[in-house]
């Protein structure tokens, strides 16, 4: 499969006016003018960017990840619809036969992609090994974390991230084993203090879930959870709603932390229309463009990343820096050296957007997706 693309380019060296040809579902050419990024939004007709990364889908399409069978190849259709072209299927807290369950259908899933739908490069882990009393629109099904437990899931399909609390007993303590057996661990859904949080950084924990949703707050004479993630950390999620976080505290994060990247935490009601779903086992209702349970917590959100990348230059950040993350930040992160930037070799995995930033075309590994279809 090759062909070529023409348009204005994001590579890591900027901006170039000109084409981009892939073969075999890499690019193999990029050929133009460097121009400036001023000059790139004024002038250019067409972007070309590197495809979007999510690290945090619930569901889409009306199904939920929790539901096994072929809901995710639903929701990877859904969200390739939008832009993403790599995602990690996130599972709720909850028992451990439903979790096994979900993982058995989503170990096919990240073996192989199916045409015309995003590839499902892993598991997020999010719980159970969470603060029973910060749980969010998570399920009360908490338990103590396991390596045991931890590695039976991974053999039924590959766990990329796990979220779990530092301050609940052996938490901390477990984190260096799940990092040594090759797991990245998040800090979220916690009421951990800022010291906790410092403590996981130093045991190995690599980011923290949704920042500011589901932790303890920055308070001058209290950190927190937040406070410890805006003074160390390298790396955290973001929902870029606007919704689920201020917009002031959307730039806050961004001039405290380096590697911060968005995340959808989409639910079954993305790209649904009004109306009653599912969050693995409770039902959320999605309306006024959020997603609630009956006592009006957010339940996860309707977000896409393609709307995360419009609104973050609605925020203020240059087009190259919104791609950095919607895309190459989270790639770095889990450690996919071969997709979240457009440079020779890399995989084809590739967005097209006009000047309004509207999505117009996609690609994954060169394979051009029917948007209509999807």
């Amino acid at each position: 499969m090759a062909g070529e693309i023409h348009g204005c380019v994001l590579t890591p060296r900027g901006f170039v006016d000109g084409t981009l040809a892939h073969l075999e579902g890499r690019i193999r050419r990029i050929e133009g003018t460097s121009i400036s990024d001023d000059r790139a939004r004024d002038d250019a007709r067409t972007f070309i960017l590197p495809g979007f990364i999510d690290s945090h889908v619930h569901g889409g399409g009306g199904r939920d990840t929790m539901e096994g069978g072929d809901a995710i190849n639903r929701i990877a259709r859904t969200h390739i619809r939008h832009g993403t072209t790599s995602l990690l299927a996130t599972t709720m807290t909850a028992p451990l036969a439903e979790v096994e369950f979900a993982m058995s259908a989503l170990g096919a899933a990240c073996k192989t992609r199916r045409s015309g739908a995003a590839r499902v490069v892993g598991v997020h882990l999010e719980g159970p090994y969470i603060n029973p009393r910060k749980l969010g629109a998570q399920p009360d099904f908490v338990r103590p974390a396991s390596i045991q437990e931890v590695l039976a899931l991974h053999a039924l399909a590959p766990i990329a991230l796990i979220t779990l609390a530092p301050e609940l007993p052996g938490n901390l303590d477990i984190i260096p084993e799940l990092r040594a057996a090759g797991f990245r661990v998040q800090i979220g859904h916690t009421l951990g203090t800022y010291e906790d949080g410092v403590a996981a950084l130093e045991r190995g924990a690599g980011g923290f879930t949704h920042l500011f949703n589901a932790m303890s707050g920055m308070h001058h004479r209290a950190p927190g959870i937040a406070g410890a993630a805006l003074a160390h950390a390298r790396h955290a999620e973001i929902i870029p709603d606007l919704l689920h976080v201020h917009p002031g505290a959307i730039h806050v994060a961004l001039r405290a932390i380096p590697g911060l990247f968005c995340v959808t935490d989409s639910t079954a009601a993305t790209g649904m229309p009004d109306g009653e779903y599912r969050l693995g086992s409770h039902r959320v209702t999605k309306c006024m463009g959020g997603v609630r349970l009956a006592d009006g917590t957010l339940a996860g959100s309707t977000l896409t990343m393609d709307q995360a990348l419009r609104n973050l230059v609605e925020l203020g950040l240059s087009l190259r820096e919104a791609s950095l993350r919607v895309s190459t930040h989270a790639a770095d992160y889990l450690g996919l050296q071969d997709r979240g930037r457009i440079d020779e070799g890399n995989l084809a995995d590739l967005v097209v957007l006009d000047r309004d930033l509207q999505l117009q075309r996609v690609l994954v590994e060169g394979e051009e997706i029917d948007l209509a279809d999807a």
